[in-house]
């Protein structure tokens, strides 16, 4: 009879007892023979279960006949149930009911001897893969044999497979075979790679492995997994280190590969020689790359209850799937983890933990081992001694997994050795009834469960990259609106870490400056040149007043409504202030009121030191120019070329800087020895024209009296003197230069182009020729990498170039946006319309200055096209054009622009009217934001209204963003989006083909309402200059009051009829443009009587600075 336990374990009721047939235990009788094979198998299936009968008893005997000399086999599928089986009728007694139930609890059959029934002898762990969940195998009592299931078929051929011996009486125990399963694991691991590549070309699993030294084991380790990789369609490459090297070394490779995107998993073969530190190289490895598991993080997941690792270990990984492949449900069973290894015995245990096993973990202070073997059901054993675990030692029905690999003396072996694991796998294999044999067990699964992990690391990699989403910062509006740094310093700003996390900027293209700023590297550019670009927004205005209109918070405004409120990835690009205007009379940039860039002290301050490195590299060409006149003037030509290319160990070589120039001259040599006389004196002698020179030194501060000077002054300057001046930082080509560039190489190359003066030949004469071209790239190239920070929202920002918007394109930088258009960018299978993201960018002053500028400069430069231009307006400036009184800094406003006057902003919306009309000539939808103040109406903002969208706007758009943040720009943001999704029909102004006064009059007539355009004797010399020294192609910069359409500050509204003079013309070789002035344009400002900077303190206990506006 079945035993208590089991009844009580299966809870048969009485009823299905009483059903059940009388099964009594029985040995192999002596003399028997061995049983012949017959197969039971679902046609289409894979894995086939024996179980045997033999010859019945003697006639005199109980119980019905076996079927004689029979050993079957069942396959078995998880989508096949087995159904009706009739044994064959023995006269002497009729067929009789005997039932297997379905779902008998694998506890309950471990616990069986071999059992009897009416169609033979069947062991316990026969009957647990025959019986899955849903499967039923039962004999029907009816005289005749019913037919066979029709997914069912008899043979008696040999199987073409065998998972285990059927030689014994008791049947051995299923070998799990481990290479079949990696096999499969690869197999399935390539078709996953391949269906990936469907949608992602870009899915390319990769594997990095360190080796250090030449062990030979570590070495046929590496040589299975590379080999294993390429079979599952993985990258994998070796990186070989001499047995030498150095743990600084080792860890500084593996810094390398943590910050290749294109690196998904880095393994270190273990172990490394005893002078590094193991724990130190696998702690270097970043989380998301440690495809072994065994980082810290890795492993306290593992550990915790509930915890989450990025990455199992392999060979526990590998360890679990083989217990998978058994089909054994592991909760409740005991199980027993030999070692306590942090390789295999920890990790294992946290598994079987996990899958609700009962575990204990015996280790080499455990007394009586054998006892706690006896008791398992589960077996692990990861202890490295040669057949430790006995065969009498295992539990019945135990499944054991032998992690073991030793190496015992074996004569028959070429190597005299063979591997062998810690079970002693002959006797284990008669009791057990599964069991992994050594070799072709868990070896092969280590690798395999390595490689899933790389495909996984591989999979989260991209999907990181995917998971884009900004975590707004929480506002808390106050009224009255505080001051910009009260309400920067209440707002506490997130780690800049996270900003970038946030867009999916990686950690090694993050460069942190403090806790709020950091540069983003340009290989980013690279690594998402795949991605289409988000939408590109530029935000340009009305002809300001001299308070200025609120570009920089609009920009900060829509944003924030896109990033903070809309659910969009928003970037805000703006430049970076200059310290002139910050601690003068017009203060920082940072945007104001609730819609600002924070911390703004450290916006307006310093930032990252770029505009300090483009002083730096301006003054350094400067004094190159003096000290080249200098020893021009007091040195001979042979003298002067030894001396530029001197003897050094014995040779005298070019400097690669000295090719460039070689080159420019049609000098075809390389060898300075090889120089005609001729031939050095054109090398050496630049023979600059002091008059012609237009390069100035540059300083961050407005101080007027720097605006001319005399140099060289000195006695030790033997009378060499020259008139020259300063222009403040900003307005050096270096900084326009740093603005326009699409590359390091690129910026190198224009500093180098960079026109100072000419020769008294009239030659150009370029930085390149005074050999200083590198040095000014060395001194920018970390300044080329844009600044993040973020707005008071949280939402990101960059920060980068300033280039004087008097004389330059008043623009952030090419790179900036690029940056940021592939960061809110969209994947290829992506919705574009609703996910792509929106980078804000700001031109500087109004639309037909700084928008015609960016337009025609800045893009042409990029080659990014915006897809709408958002023109900021407010009533105060309009009733301005309108015919109101001028407004002055600092000075009370009249009563017009506090109170409603509906007719004078009417007629001031002439202005407006004009910019829309300029914008429309690109091709580009435009959006008006209507900046409101508090003293604006209803009536007056739906006259901006009403005249804008007569003009020509997409829609006209009331905004409180000053005092209401993102919130107050919603509408305002939803109105950009929806222009955004409007077809363009992108133009440039004109081409660059026709002749300089041309392209001059191009911009007057159709951008400012001019008649024509007058050239003043000089600046007509400088064009013919220009022209004549291959310049004449370069786009045009025009110079001019931004208080007006035109170039006198008094004409408002939109004035025509007016004739534009050019007083003087400048070249911009490297920035890639001409620049002429049409009014008197100071380049560096002077300071008021007031300046900003007497506002500006510091508290000495906490470090805050106060007074900045």
């Amino acid at each position: 009879m079945l035993n208590p336990t089991m009844a009580a374990r299966r809870s048969w009721t009485p009823a299905r007892l009483s059903q059940a047939r009388q099964i009594q235990p029985l040995g192999r009788q002596a003399g028997q023979s061995r049983p012949r094979s017959t197969s039971l198998r679902p046609r289409g299936c894979q894995k086939s279960y024996f179980f045997c009968d033999y010859p019945a008893p003697p006639a005199a005997a109980p119980g019905p006949p076996a079927v004689s000399g029979r050993t079957h086999r069942v396959t078995n599928h998880t989508s096949i149930s087995l159904t009706s089986i009739t044994p064959p009728h023995h006269p002497s007694h009729p067929p009789q009911p005997v039932a297997v139930a379905p779902s008998l609890p694998p506890s309950a059959l471990r616990a069986a001897a071999p059992l009897r029934t009416g169609l033979g002898f069947i062991t316990a762990r026969t009957i647990l893969p025959i019986l899955p969940r849903a499967a039923s195998l039962r004999y029907c009592s009816s005289s005749s044999t019913p037919p066979l299931p029709r997914n069912l078929s008899f043979t008696t051929s040999k199987p073409t497979r065998r998972l285990f011996s059927s030689s014994s009486v008791d049947m051995a125990g299923t070998k799990i075979d481990g290479n079949a399963i990696a096999k499969e694991i690869r197999e399935k691991l390539h078709a996953q790679i391949d269906e990936q590549l469907k949608t992602n070309p870009r899915f390319h699993p990769s594997l990095k492995i360190i080796q250090v030294g030449d062990r030979s084991d570590s070495s046929t380790y590496v040589k299975m997994k590379l080999k294993a990789a390429e079979e599952a369609g993985i990258s994998c490459e070796l990186i070989h280190f001499p047995e030498s090297t150095t743990e600084g070394e080792l860890i500084d490779q593996i810094d390398v590969l943590n910050n290749d995107p294109t690196v998904h998993g880095i393994l270190v073969q273990l172990p490394v020689p005893k002078h590094i530190s193991e724990y130190s190289v696998t702690s270097s490895v970043a989380n998301e790359k440690d495809v072994d598991g065994f980082g810290a993080v890795n492993i306290g997941e593992l550990a915790k209850r509930g915890g989450i690792p990025l990455f199992t270990p392999c060979t526990p990984k590998g360890v679990m799937k083989l217990l998978e492949s058994t089909g054994v449900d592991l909760k409740g069973k005991k199980a027993v983890v030999l070692g306590r290894s942090d390789i295999v015995g920890s990790p294992v245990s946290y598994l079987l933990k996990d899958a609700d096993a009962t575990v204990t973990v015996c280790h080499s202070a455990t007394q009586n081992i054998e006892s706690y073997v006896k008791e398992a059901d589960i077996v692990v054993s990861a202890i490295g001694k040669a057949h430790f675990v006995k065969g009498e030692w295992i539990k019945p029905g135990a499944i054991v997994i032998d992690v073991g690999t030793n190496f015992i003396p074996d004569e028959t072996k070429k190597s005299g050795q063979t591997l062998v694991g810690d079970v002693d796998y002959n006797a284990a294999v008669e009791v057990a009834s599964h069991i992994t044999p050594v070799p072709g067990g868990v070896g092969p699964m280590t690798v395999a469960m390595l490689l899933q992990n790389v495909v996984d690391a591989a999979t989260s990699s991209f999907a990181r990259e995917r998971a884009r989403k900004i975590l707004p910062l929480p506002l808390k509006l106050r009224t009255p609106v505080p001051s910009d740094i009260a309400i920067s310093r209440a707002q506490h700003p997130k780690q800049i870490t996270r900003v970038a996390s946030e867009v999916g900027v990686l950690g090694g293209e993050l460069e942190p400056y403090g806790a709020y700023k950091a540069k983003v590297d340009l290989s980013l550019l690279k690594r998402l040149e795949h991605r289409r670009n988000g939408r590109y927004v530029v935000v340009t205005g009305i002809t300001p007043t001299p308070l200025g209109e609120g570009k920089s918070t609009t920009t900060m405004g829509v944003t924030q409504a896109l990033g903070a409120h809309l659910g969009r990835i928003a970037f805000a690009n703006v430049r970076q202030p200059s310290q002139g205007p910050t601690f003068g009379i017009k203060g920082g940039a940072a945007g104001g009121g609730y819609s600002q860039v924070i911390p703004m002290d450290e916006f307006n301050l310093h930032l990252t030191g770029d505009i300090h490195a483009v002083t730096a590299a301006n003054n350094l060409l400067a004094a190159a120019i003096e000290t080249r006149m200098f020893h021009e003037n007091t040195q001979k030509d042979g003298g002067l070329y030894k001396r530029l290319v001197p003897v050094k160990k014995g040779k005298r070589e070019f400097q690669p800087i000295w090719h460039r120039r070689l080159k420019k001259l049609g000098i075809d040599k390389t060898n300075p020895d090889d120089l005609t006389p001729e031939e050095i004196t054109r090398f050496a002698r630049l023979d600059i024209d002091p008059a012609t020179i237009t390069w100035r030194r540059v300083l961050d501060v407005n101080d007027r009296h720097l605006r001319g000077i005399t140099v060289g002054t000195a006695a030790t300057e033997r009378g060499q003197t020259r008139e020259t001046g300063f222009d403040i930082s900003v307005a050096s080509e270096c900084m326009a230069i740093l603005a326009l560039s699409n590359s390091l190489a690129d910026m190198r190359e224009r500093l180098g182009r960079m026109v100072i003066g000419t020769s008294r030949s009239g030659e150009p004469v370029t930085a390149d020729d005074l050999g200083a071209g590198g040095a000014l790239a060395a001194l920018m190239k970390d300044a080329i990498k844009p600044n993040l920070m973020q707005t008071l929202e949280g939402t990101p920002v960059f920060v980068h170039a300033g280039p004087f918007a008097n004389i330059s394109i008043g623009a952030s930088s090419v790179l900036a946006d690029k940056l940021a258009l592939k960061l809110a960018g969209t994947e290829a299978d992506e919705d574009h319309n609703a996910k792509a993201g929106f980078v804000i960018t700001e031109a500087g002053f109004d639309f037909t200055m700084g928008g015609e500028r960016f337009f025609n400069i800045k893009c042409r430069s990029s080659g990014l096209v915006p897809d709408v231009v958002v023109i900021v307006a407010t009533v105060r400036a309009l009733k301005v054009h309108g015919g109101g009184p001028p407004i002055a800094p600092g000075g009370a406003l009249d009563k017009v622009y506090t109170e409603e006057n509906v007719d004078i902003l009417r007629k001031g919306c002439v202005n407006l009217k004009k910019h829309i009309e300029n914008a429309k000539q690109y091709g580009v939808p435009v959006v008006v934001a209507i900046n409101k103040f508090e003293t604006d109406t209803e009536a007056e903002v739906q006259v901006i209204r009403e005249e804008a969208i007569a003009a020509g706007a997409e829609d006209a758009i009331p905004a409180n963003h000053w005092a209401e943040g993102g919130a107050g720009a919603v509408d305002l943001a939803k109105g950009v989006i929806a222009a955004s999704e409007k077809e363009k029909d992108f133009k440039l102004l004109y081409t660059t083909e026709g002749t300089v006064q041309e392209r001059m009059e191009a911009i007057c007539k159709k951008m400012y309402g001019a008649d024509k355009v007058e050239f003043s004797e000089l600046a007509q010399q400088k064009v013919d200059t220009y022209t004549k020294q291959g310049f004449g192609n370069l786009p045009i910069c025009i110079a001019k009051t931004q208080y007006s359409l035109s170039h006198d500050p008094e004409l408002k509204g939109a004035p025509t009829g007016f004739t534009v003079p050019i007083r003087d013309v400048r070249l911009a070789v490297g920035a890639g443009y001409l620049y002429a002035l049409a009014a008197d344009i100071q380049t560096i400002p002077g300071l008021p009587t007031a300046p900003g900077y007497i506002n500006v303190d510091i508290d000495t206990e906490t470090g805050e600075i106060d007074g900045l506006f």
